[in-house]
């Protein structure tokens, strides 16, 4: 199977131009390579100088381009399901416009984006996908998404498919609400199955990687720390870090000299605190990365960086050990104090909550009849216990 590479960063760090010169160098090694972007705002084809569509553009130099449309997706591979919520809405007296903005529930538009790399990635066409992910904040609600919202599945389903059969001869009737037929319930559940081989792929190390771009300053370096022992709290491989940006440091004029101690500084605690991942380091370029002319300048200086494409070891990350009188939960939390994390327990799961972020882990069945001891933050490791009732 392919890999993926996915990267992410503060807006205007530059990590289009990196995965760029990334899915360029990796079509020059005559590996089949797909760049995708995700982002709504797409600007690959600007980077490329060539308008793109919903259809993959193929490259003189064996190199793909997709600037994914979520919209398209929907209309193309999920109709059922698309009626079944327009049914759910009613006859509110809305507008076939307003009932089709409606059609697409918050965070759905990052849902069919990963649904498309994974269904891009089962097609076996592509050796490496190299994703150009929006933002950080965005990028961190497209990747929880999936483990979110099967949750959610999981939980109120078994409830849905009863109150489906017992209901829906007399809805429409009654409550003037269309609820969901069964061709539709085939393609929810369908979804859900999706969903479990996309959380699989994305948290594989073996065939998935985060990359960070990051550039030397204070606003920046704070994101990443964030960005990074958020994309830690969800389980996911962060491989390697882009300081990118960099002013040379034999510059003779006076303008830049605090700059340059600045970009030092900040460059000096990224790879102090981001010590065992590999970073690389990329230098100030003294014009415009555009077309294919300049995403090669930025390849060249990426391709002293070897082995590039190879996915680096994770940490253990999240995992659980036998201890003498139960269980431990052991993950990692980066950058965290300990009076950030708020914890809660229910029945089936543990809620973790750190800042505007949450996360609901389901206890594994032979923790149902467990209860949580202690919880303790160490060295950026959080270790949960637990104990029989």
């Amino acid at each position: 199977m392919g890999t993926i590479l996915i990267f992410t960063g503060k807006g205007g760090v530059g990590k289009t131009s990196v995965a760029a010169a990334h899915a360029m160098l990796s079509a020059g090694e005559g590996k089949k390579t797909l760049l995708v972007s995700t982002d709504m705002a797409h600007n690959l084809g600007d980077l490329f100088e060539l308008t793109l569509g919903s259809e993959i553009t193929g490259l003189d130099n064996g190199l793909h381009l997709l600037e994914i449309d979520p919209h398209d997706i929907m209309e193309n591979d999920f109709k059922d399901m698309k009626k079944a919520v327009l049914g759910l809405i009613g006859e509110s007296g809305m507008g076939g416009e307003q009932l089709e903005q409606l059609a697409v529930f918050p965070g759905m538009d990052e849902l069919f984006s990963l649904l498309k790399i994974l269904a891009l990635h089962q097609s076996g066409r592509y050796d490496r996908i190299i994703v150009d992910c929006a933002p950080t904040g965005e990028t961190l609600a497209l990747l929880k998404f999936p483990e979110l919202l099967s949750w959610y599945m999981e939980k109120m389903f078994p409830i849905g498919k009863a109150a489906l059969r017992i209901l829906s001869p007399i809805s429409k009737t009654l409550f003037k609400v269309q609820l969901p037929d069964r061709k539709a319930m085939t393609d929810i559940e369908r979804l859900y199955a999706t969903l479990l081989e996309l959380q699989t792929l994305l948290k594989d190390p073996a065939l998935t990687a985060i990359r960070l771009v990051t550039i030397p300053e204070k606003m920046v370096v704070e994101e990443t720390k964030r960005n990074f022992m958020y994309l830690n709290l969800y389980g996911f491989n962060v491989d390697c870090l882009y300081i990118n940006r960099i002013l040379p440091q034999d510059l003779d004029n006076p303008f830049f000299a605090e700059w340059i101690a600045i970009q030092t500084q900040y460059t000096e605690e990224l790879e102090s605190l981001f010590a065992g991942r590999t970073i690389r380091r990329i230098p100030w370029f003294d014009s415009d990365l555009n077309g294919v002319g300049g995403i090669g300048r930025l390849a060249e200086i990426l391709a002293e960086s070897s082995p590039l494409f190879e996915l680096q070891p994770p940490s253990l990350g999240e995992h659980y050990e036998k201890t003498e009188t139960g269980y431990a939960l052991i993950l990692d939390l980066p950058f965290v104090e300990k009076d950030d994390i708020r914890f809660n327990e229910s029945a089936t799961d543990l809620i973790l909550k750190i800042g505007n972020f949450k996360r609901s882990i389901p206890k594994p069945s032979t923790l149902r009849h467990h209860l949580v001891s202690s919880a303790k933050l160490t060295d950026g490791k959080l270790t949960v216990r637990f104990e029989p009732k």
